[in-house]
């Protein structure tokens, strides 16, 4: 038992420390190592399987909708990075070079992706000539490089694992109406799978992506009540197209420019999660996309009949299409109870001698600790019952958090009271003027997260400038 103690006692309480918690929880949970090149990640086998369940949902999502996974090169010449002016320059300070092949200097600068715009319209210009070749529904598996100055695991690594879709159109409409569905596919993983609720929305044009003409986004809050940017969708209008001379024939036998997107979501989701639904026990994964959603623990496993009771329920609920494993070692029940409260999971069914006589098991919930006497009989129903109890229960506790730190602001002195004291998302009216986003930023220390798509009237005016507002914003402290 003491050694059980020790191991919840060393992380650090989330209220005294948040991010030394967080930390504590990435480490403390097996989900990734340092490697030797700073920024650079090792994302640990739990970790990955969180990854790729989450991979899995999207994958099959983005197939249904017609779009075909595709790969683009890692490298990319310096000319052709440069053909995009705003782009460049948005990416420019994160950029890392390749300057020698072997030892021999190249001729011209490589670049490191940060993200592939660049190379899908130069493919584009290759294979794009009829308006029968539109529209291409593109997406691509991979990592990227961003030479960040301050890291953290999953929230901020140099290189990261994520989808880039990019999608190319005849129309501003279909383009348009593109960027909005792939937006609604990010919104509805992070609440019907990640528990994670969202709000929806467009990003300012000082925050929107580098080169697009408008950023949507979903907004999640996090336990210590700042944002987390959780998927974003571009929309690219001809800009890109023009600057690559991309063309095609169009029905009525003129050459026009097509209409492009992009949309994307990385590893920093895993962060999201941890940072959402984690507690001062370790993690607490949303069922759904948890790697091991079942955990069977044999209690007293040398007597008569007990281990063999938990092979047959392991088997049972792998037929019924569970994600389970059982623990077998010898370390002490107690132990593994705090280990897997540690990894987050979802449930736990708990089989000793006593329970074999009465026919029947304990599952525990990880996420209030509930623990449930279920007849044997009754394990596969029960274990489904509960799982999705799980769900529903994360998703209402993080919503509460939204919903309880979500306020409305109608002067500047009101967003900084709220940023300086509890902290959390602020509603106010704004008049559009970049000087007066500035100004929130300097005054406050909020940034602009959404002009939310369900728009209230909170007032007429700016709380800056005093002038006429024009859109609702919702600002806050992101990460």
């Amino acid at each position: 038992m003491a050694q059980e103690k020790k191991q919840v006692e060393q992380i650090t309480s989330m209220e005294s420390d948040f991010a030394q918690w967080y930390t504590d929880v990435v480490k403390k949970a097996e989900l990734v190592d340092y490697s030797g090149v700073k920024g650079c990640f090792v994302l640990r086998p739990y970790a990955y399987a969180l990854w790729e369940n989450i991979q899995a949902v999207l994958d099959k999502k983005f197939k249904e909708l017609g779009h075909e996974n595709v790969y683009m090169p890692v490298l990319i010449p310096e000319s052709l990075l440069n053909k995009e002016k705003d782009h460049v320059e948005g990416f420019a300070p994160e950029v890392a070079w390749v300057t020698h092949g072997g030892s021999e200097p190249l001729q011209e600068r490589l670049c490191v992706r940060p993200t592939s715009e660049t190379l899908f319209c130069d493919h584009y210009a290759h294979v794009v000539h009829s308006w029968r070749d539109l529209p291409k529904l593109y997406n691509q598996w991979c990592s990227v490089l961003r030479w960040e100055k301050t890291t953290r695991p999953f929230l901020r690594h140099r290189e990261f694992l994520w989808q880039e879709g990019h999608t190319i159109h005849a129309t501003p409409e279909e383009a348009q109406a593109e960027t909005l569905r792939m937006l609604e596919v990010y919104a509805d993983l992070a609440e019907n799978y990640l528990a994670m609720p969202v709000i929806r929305g467009r990003k300012t044009d000082k925050e929107k992506f580098a080169g697009a003409e408008a950023t949507y986004t979903i907004e999640c809050m996090m336990h210590d009540r700042k944002a987390l940017q959780s998927g974003t969708s571009h929309y690219f209008g001809d800009g890109f197209a023009r600057a690559f001379e991309i063309l095609f024939t169009d029905k009525d036998n003129q050459l026009k420019n097509p209409f492009q997107t992009s949309w994307g979501l990385s590893t920093r989701i895993i962060g999201g999660i941890i940072m959402t639904h984690g507690d001062d026990s370790g993690l607490v994964l949303p069922p759904r996309i948890a790697p091991v959603q079942i955990v069977v623990i044999p209690v007293a496993a040398h007597k008569a009949g007990v281990s063999a009771a938990a092979d047959a329920l392991l088997s049972r609920l792998k037929a019924a299409g569970f994600r389970v494993k059982s623990d077998t070692s010898d370390q002490s029940p107690g132990w593994k109870f705090a280990e897997y409260e540690m990894k987050g999971v979802p449930l736990r069914l708990e089989i000793g001698p006593r329970d074999l006589e009465a026919g029947r098991c304990m599952m525990a919930r990880r996420d209030n600790g509930e623990k449930i006497s279920v007849a044997l009989d009754h394990v596969e129903t029960e274990a489904a019952r509960l799982l999705e109890e799980i769900h529903r229960g994360l998703f209402e506790k993080a919503r509460q958090n939204l919903s309880q730190n979500t306020f409305t602001a109608t002067t500047l002195e009101e967003v900084k009271a709220i940023a300086e004291g509890p902290g959390g998302f602020i509603k106010t009216m704004w008049c559009g003027d970049e000087a007066c986003e500035e100004k929130f930023k300097e005054a406050a220390g909020v940034t602009s997260r959404c002009m939310p798509f369900q728009q209230e009237n909170l007032g007429e005016t700016c709380p800056c400038c005093g002038k006429p507002a024009k859109h609702m914003v919702v600002w806050g402290v992101a990460y």
